[in-house]
């Protein structure tokens, strides 16, 4: 590492500790004090009022903390604890503990469970006395009766969430869009923990010694990187003449170091024009460089002798007219067309000891194909003239200086460098820390910068000093949203900075763009709140909803080290998993990009497939035509190579996430397929109603020796649910699962699972009944209100970056209301999610 220098070392330990400090005490985004930031007085919100947003002034009530009416207690004891009580409890569920209406409240999702499984009839199960009718209704009664009590007498409460570390993936897209470095400098960190499904939890981000020292490594390599204290040399590109179009082949002269350029010669080899690609010399749209040439003129040429150096290519806007072409001499003249002549010059020189160079500047130019030099036609009478060239080259880009570099250090160049370093700092922290930078701090950053040049070292050696300083400091790896007023229990709005942050954490998994940072300097960003989520996903960082929401709700990231038997199944290949994820990982950002329905998650009539999955799937163009059915449809392409293409879906066989390849593979054991593993992400990721985990000491369906189980899959999970402690729950997951048992155990369609024909046909709780998944995603779509919820509750989840509690039911009530209203549009629920109040408001301690 490098060597630091006493000025800034002190600075670097100083945040190191603070960052430890940080981590180990577990800081409440309200725990620390206030510091008052630049023009923004942290206890008065800008405009919050002219934003519509307004401080409720009054503290969220509690939940009674009355004890259970006597109809519910009666239900629980006599039909209840015997199975669910203190010692081993069934399921795992114990209900000992809800002695008062608040234990109820808090545990709201379980017990609209607990009051779903009595209403139809799960429980008490079958074996168990069973309730009259009155007692049952009684029970169902004043379990709604206290929760309808409690949210309408409920105040609103936006709960409190941890501070928050940048999770790997928000740090590498941070350093992205702060420095404008392509680097993932968190690929080398620890594995974020996960809570709650999602790796942005605050209570699960811990911070260990080991992801310190990665902390202060990645620092120094991205400052680096970023900010160049020694310029490199601009580079150069050299092609040779013998390499130059048209080749030259076996002629005798490919090996020489001086081509013959005859532009009378009816080979065109020689007679020119002769040209170099300009990808091969790097002329691009975002580049300066200097066209260069080097030639002599034959002895027995008359001199001078006039070239033309040229671009080419089909898309130049400055092309020049033919009349100044046809002036130039070649038998490959028309394949140069069009063509651009930069300028013309004289060859003086005959000796091929003092060659002489030709050279024009191009700027900033990626309409360029190919570039050349081409001889312009003597006057009248004069023969035609002899040359050798000896390369056509060019030197840059120019500007040796990334862009990150460019960007980072622009500032009034006409004033002292004291002033120049605190006109980039007050920049640059302000964005690292994502609201404005105090003077203190800007100033504190400075000292380094002066520390530096004090001690003989470039300006540009102390900036990047001082950049790798704040990319160590707390206030960037971690997510602070300081509050003045930490005691205070009434609810009040987030300052804009904070609401940016959290906006662009959720939508993008970055840092707030100029835009959000500009509407929120002018106090401005909650009154166009809905615009900028509209805005925001129609950007393409909006594919982080994909690679870090949906990807952790649909639990995919495991396919990556899925390894299904390769006996059994040798068509997974690794580009067939790759496949896989990239299927889902398109139509994810199409329903995103087109605000689709959500409902299409579930029954969508497209897909992307390449040619791998294509053929996996069994489909052979992109009107969705099965292998060996009839002729495609007019228009439909054959599906070929690794690209994928949008499909539209010709049967029944495949539409939506839960026919997909990736989630069949995932929900899948190595050796065969799990109908329990596939009715528990249905119910889990879809509907929101995950089972208990299995009581202990069952035993499994296979055993090493084959068991006692026999017959097909199907029989052998009817044999294994006779145990009681297994019906109840596989009751619920296991139709779910069979009703996917077309698929095998890699996502494969098939009629058999061995000789016997698959099954495919189930009955749910309550009595509804489908025949294969198409009639099952029929069933799933009438409870599109509850798939929604669900979503919003995920959704929710991971945009506050802490669980759901029993306070926030009203929040998801009103987002799942205005969905329906809305059509299901995936929008409606990034908007609505972003104006609630969990998101937008704060509050203090309990």
């Amino acid at each position: 590492m490098r060597c630091w220098k006493l000025g800034a070392v002190r600075p670097i330990l100083a945040t190191c500790v603070g960052l430890f400090v940080a981590s180990v005490c577990r800081l409440s985004l309200a725990a620390e004090p206030a510091k008052q930031p630049v023009n923004q007085p942290v206890n008065q919100p800008a405009n919050a009022a002219a934003a519509g947003v307004a401080t409720t002034g009054v503290a969220a009530a509690a939940p009674s903390s009355a004890p259970l009416p006597a109809t519910l207690a009666k239900f629980l004891a006599q039909h209840c604890v015997k199975c669910h009580g203190d010692t081993n409890p069934k399921a795992g569920l114990s209900l000992t503990a809800f002695r008062d209406e608040l234990s109820l409240l808090k545990a709201r999702k379980k017990w609209d469970q607990l009051v779903d499984l009595v209403h139809d009839g799960t429980m008490p199960p079958e074996e168990a006395p069973q309730p009259s009718a009155s007692d049952k209704e009684a029970f169902l009664k004043a379990v709604r009766n206290l929760f309808e009590n409690a949210d309408r007498n409920a105040k609103p409460d936006p709960g409190r969430v941890t501070v928050r570390r940048l999770n790997r993936a928000e740090y590498n897209n941070t350093i992205r869009d702060l420095l404008l470095v392509d680097l993932k400098p968190a690929e080398d960190f620890p594995s974020d923990d996960v809570g709650h499904g999602f790796d942005n939890i605050g209570d699960v981000l811990t911070l260990s010694p080991v992801l310190m020292e990665r902390y202060l490594a990645a620092a120094e390599s991205i400052a680096e990187r970023a900010i160049l204290v020694k310029l490199p040399a601009v580079p150069r590109r050299y092609l040779s003449a013998r390499f130059l179009h048209p080749y030259p082949h076996n002629a005798p002269e490919a090996e020489a170091r001086f081509r013959p350029f005859r532009p009378a010669d009816p080979n065109p080899i020689f007679a020119g024009p002769l040209t170099a690609g300009a990808d091969y010399l790097k002329f691009t749209a975002d580049a300066d460089l200097i066209l260069r040439a080097r030639l002599y003129a034959a002895k027995e040429t008359k001199l001078p002798v006039k070239v033309a150096l040229f671009i080419s290519g089909p898309n130049l806007p400055d092309a020049s007219p033919d009349s100044e072409v046809d002036l130039l001499m070649g038998g490959n003249l028309k394949m140069c067309k069009p063509m651009r002549i930069l300028k013309t010059f004289e060859i003086t020189s005959n000796d091929p000891q003092k060659v002489q160079e030709i050279e024009f500047p191009i700027s900033k130019r990626g309409d360029i194909q190919k570039v050349g030099v081409a001889v312009v036609r003597p006057a009248e009478g004069e023969p035609a003239p002899v040359l050798f060239i000896e390369n056509i080259w060019s030197e840059g880009p120019l500007e040796v200086r990334p862009l990150s570099h460019l960007t980072l250090l622009a500032c009034d160049a006409t004033k002292p460098k004291a002033e120049q370093t605190r006109e980039v700092l007050t920049r640059f922290v302000s964005r690292a820390f994502r609201r404005p930078a105090t003077p203190s701090e800007v100033e504190r950053y400075a000292r380094i910068v002066d520390q530096t040049m004090a001690d003989g070292e470039p300006w540009e050696a102390g900036v990047q000093l001082a950049v790798q300083s704040v990319l160590v400091s707390p206030k960037f790896l971690f997510r602070f949203e300081l509050d003045d007023r930490p005691e205070a229990s009434e609810t009040r709005p987030l300052d804009q900075f904070q609401l940016a942050a959290r906006l662009s954490y959720f939508l993008w998994s970055s840092l707030p763009d100029e835009e959000l940072t500009a509407l929120a300097a002018r106090g401005q960003l909650t009154s166009n709140l809905a615009d900028q989520v509209r805005r925001m996903l129609r950007d393409k960082k909006a594919s982080a909803l994909v690679d870090h929401f949906a990807m952790q709700w649909l639990q995919l990231g495991r396919l990556q080290s899925h390894a299904p038997d390769a006996r059994l199944f040798p068509a997974f290949t690794e580009p067939l998993r790759a496949a896989m994820t990239e299927e889902t990982r398109l139509f994810l950002a199409e329903i995103i990009r087109e605000d689709r329905s959500l409902l299409d998650l579930i029954q969508a009539d497209f897909t992307y497939l390449n040619e791998p999955l294509a053929k996996h799937y069994g489909i052979v163009d992109t009107q969705g035509t099965a292998a060996g059915q009839k002729p495609a449809k007019p228009g439909a392409q054959p599906i070929r190579g690794p690209n994928f293409v949008r499909v539209s879906l010709a049967s029944a066989e495949r539409g939506g996430l839960l026919q997909q390849a990736s989630v069949l593979t995932v929900t899948s054991n190595p050796t065969r397929t799990s109908p329990v593993k596939r009715g528990r992400w249905v119910l889990e990721q879809l509907l929101g109603t995950p089972p208990p985990p299995p009581p202990p000491n069952v035993p499994e369906l296979d055993k090493p020796d084959g068991g006692p189980l026999v017959g097909t899959l199907r029989q052998r999970m009817e044999q294994h649910r006779r145990n009681p402690a297994c019906a109840n729950c596989h009751a619920s997951m296991d139709p779910l699962g069979f009703a996917f048992e077309n698929y095998d155990a890699i996502g494969a369609w098939r009629r058999l699972d061995g000789d016997a024909p698959i099954d495919a046909s189930g009955e749910l709780p309550g009595g509804k009944s489908f025949q294969g998944p198409a009639e099952l995603k029929s069933i799933l779509l009438e409870k599109k209100s509850q798939f929604a919820r669900c979503l919003v509750e995920k959704m929710l989840t991971y945009a506050l970056g802490r669980g759901l509690e029993y306070y926030d039911k009203p929040t998801v009530d009103k987002i799942s209301a205005a969905l329906e209203r809305d059509g299901y549009k995936f929008s409606t629920l990034a908007a609505e999610i972003a104006a609630s109040d969990p998101f937008r408001l704060r509050r203090g301690k309990e």
